[in-house]
């Protein structure tokens, strides 16, 4: 009990977002930093799709790798950071940078988690300064 509950205070306490989904993709863990980031807290994005944070356009490159993942136990994207687009739930896209891995247990692929970081403000003072270059 003692480990669970560690275990759970480091997830709530870690400044990444993390986001745990199961083999069907429904959302199974968000932590604090995930509330602060997406704007939505966990009783609104646990049991949702991942679609909640996924803009309409990469939701169908999405799904086709995120369900190759699930059905091989192979990730392309594993553990490299990915520049992406998210939403927030105001409907404001973010930029985030994401980390992805396969949790895996003893019978096969559990689900996916990611690690992702709001790097927006990055972005936009990278494109800002090359415009004005």
């Amino acid at each position: 009990m003692q480990n669970e509950l560690l275990s759970e205070a480091i997830l709530d306490q870690i400044a990444d977002a993390v986001i745990y989904a199961d083999r069907s993709g429904d959302i199974a863990r968000w932590n604090r930093a995930s509330v602060a980031m997406f704007g939505f807290s966990s009783e609104e994005a646990l049991g949702q799709r991942l679609d909640l944070i996924i803009p309409e356009h990469l939701r169908a490159p999405h799904w086709r790798g995120f369900d190759a993942a699930m059905s091989t136990g192979v990730m392309k994207l594993q553990g490299r950071p990915t520049l992406t687009r998210a939403l927030h739930k105001s409907g404001r896209k973010l930029y985030v940078e994401m980390t992805f891995a396969l949790v895996k247990g003893g019978d096969g692929v559990l689900g996916s988690v990611a690690m992702a970081r709001d790097v927006t403000e990055r972005i936009e003072r990278e494109r800002s300064a090359a415009r004005a270059a």
